[in-house]
């Protein structure tokens, strides 16, 4: 069965494969022997190889040892994270956190705990495929609204919220594939005339957006996000996810959220790492700064839309053709990945760039040169 399966996906142009990858500073990849350019990495700030966040990560293993031993309601709530889940509440805004082993495991423990089968979850039609595990193990009703469509947000509220006891609308704050922004004031809004809860993903905007505190705060004032959950795997570098939100909702999850309750808790390392990368956001605003405004050169370069932030897709519809557009990019020294169906939708086959601090004006403008010169051949 599974080869059967195997050869209908191969066919398809739609079977991955590992490819084993060194990552070294300056945004560099090494893969059979070659050094490429990579343009394919969620380390928008370069902090998984920053040397004060891997001292942090050392010495935090030196001192109390290489894993957290059980979950963090038994043996494994070391010191580190209560020094994290005050610093990612006062980043956010929020009056408390609590920290996950990853933020797949976040999003499938946070909505099951606080929807259940009576209750209705409204969901952008492009959310991450975790919000919508999670959206499952809730047992709710699950509708969905086109993507950024407030107008169908609108309508969906007013026809189904008076009929569940709570709502939840959910969202990404940046999403992965395109890179955009959702309408977080108008939403909030909405919201708010519904009583319904808004939650978002921040997962690809902390570090990078809104002055490095994420996409609640890329409007200009603080958008009203009750829950705002994200990773510590992108911008920060190292591993894990999180919620921020009221003491009420975050002392919840400590009780409720299975992925917490049953999982181990996060390794000192990867906890010490975190802080020592918020510590860099913090300090170096323009260091933030600097992914989007490379990806508002390469837009430039390309005659794309100027993005929302350091993710800029380039859709070619196909997906055997943006596999052969990847593959040319690597015979060029570039690593860009192609994104395919299951993960964007059929017939949106792209290549996903992703920018960070640490690329040079230089390579951004060599790649658009590439890369309309592939395009154009």
């Amino acid at each position: 069965m599974a080869e059967t399966k195997l050869k209908a996906l191969e066919k398809l142009h739609l079977r991955r494969r590992l490819r084993p990858s060194d990552r070294l500073p300056e945004a560099v990849v090494v893969r059979d022997g070659r050094r490429l350019l990579s343009f394919s990495c969620n380390d928008y700030l370069n902090l998984s190889l920053d040397p004060r966040v891997i001292e942090a990560a050392v010495e935090a293993t030196r001192r109390y040892g290489a894993g957290a031993g059980a979950s963090r309601l038994v043996t494994g709530d070391h010191p580190l994270f209560a020094e994290l889940e005050a610093r990612l509440a006062r980043l956010k805004g929020t009056e408390d956190c609590i920290v996950f082993g990853s933020g797949y495991l976040a999003n499938a423990g946070i909505l099951p705990a606080l929807m259940g089968a009576d209750d209705l979850i409204l969901t952008d039609a492009l959310s991450h495929a975790c919000l919508l595990s999670g959206a499952r193990l809730a047992g709710a009703r699950t509708l969905t609204f086109r993507h950024n469509d407030m107008a169908h947000l609108a309508e969906l509220l007013e026809t189904h919220r008076a009929s569940h006891p709570h709502c939840l609308v959910v969202t990404d704050g940046v999403f992965s594939m395109d890179g955009d922004l959702p309408p977080l004031p108008e939403m909030a809004a909405l919201c708010a005339r519904h009583d319904a809860w808004l939650f978002t993903d921040d997962a690809h905007g902390i570090g990078v957006v809104g002055g490095g505190r994420g996409s609640s705060f890329a409007f200009g004032d603080k958008v009203d996000v009750p829950l705002q959950m994200g990773t510590l795997s992108k911008a920060i570098g190292g591993y894990g996810g999180y919620l921020c939100a009221s003491k009420p909702v975050v002392d919840l999850m400590r009780t409720r959220a299975r992925t917490f309750v049953f999982s181990t808790g996060l390794p000192p390392a990867s906890v010490a790492a975190a802080i020592a990368a918020l510590d860099i956001i913090e300090s170096e605003p323009g260091y933030c700064q600097r992914p989007l405004d490379l990806a508002r050169l390469f837009a430039w370069q390309m005659q794309l839309p100027a993005p929302q932030s350091p993710i800029v897709p380039v859709i070619v519809g196909d997906a055997s053709r943006a596999l052969a557009l990847s593959a040319a990019l690597e015979a060029e020294g570039f690593l860009v990945a192609a994104i395919r169906p299951p993960t964007v939708p059929r017939g949106t086959a792209r290549l996903r760039f992703t920018f960070t601090a640490r690329h040079r004006e230089e390579d951004v403008e060599r790649l658009a040169e590439t890369l309309k010169r592939l395009m154009e051949g």
